[in-house]
């Protein structure tokens, strides 16, 4: 697990590199940390595309509440911890769907 406590985070790459590498991400909701981590518990994601462990509170008790969850998960329950690393793994983050988009945008222009 990786703990990131950001109080701002405009993008975040530390939860990023910590999927790629089977580390579920403990992160504050904010900026990117919130584009990028969904919680296994509390989202309106499909359950596959729950990564991680997400808090609001920017104090002592938010950090702990999702620790809490996150070891109980991993002790309790190591098949669906295991998932939830699986699902980690298996996110993009890369340029790849963004530079789809350019080219497709620059071909549009091209053509016209």
């Amino acid at each position: 697990m990786i703990v990131v406590p950001s109080l701002f985070e405009p993008c975040g790459l530390t939860q990023m590199i910590g999927l790629r590498y089977g580390t579920v991400p403990i992160v504050r909701a904010t900026g990117g940390l919130a584009d990028t981590v969904f919680d296994a518990n509390h989202s309106d994601r499909p359950y596959q595309d729950r990564n991680g462990y997400v808090f609001n509170d920017f104090n002592a008790a938010g950090i702990e509440s999702a620790l809490h969850r996150a070891i109980g998960m991993w002790y309790s329950y190591p098949k669906h911890f295991r998932e939830l690393v699986t699902n980690g793994m298996r996110c993009d983050y890369s340029w790849n769907h963004p530079g789809r988009h350019y080219l497709n945008i620059y071909e549009l222009i091209r053509d016209k």
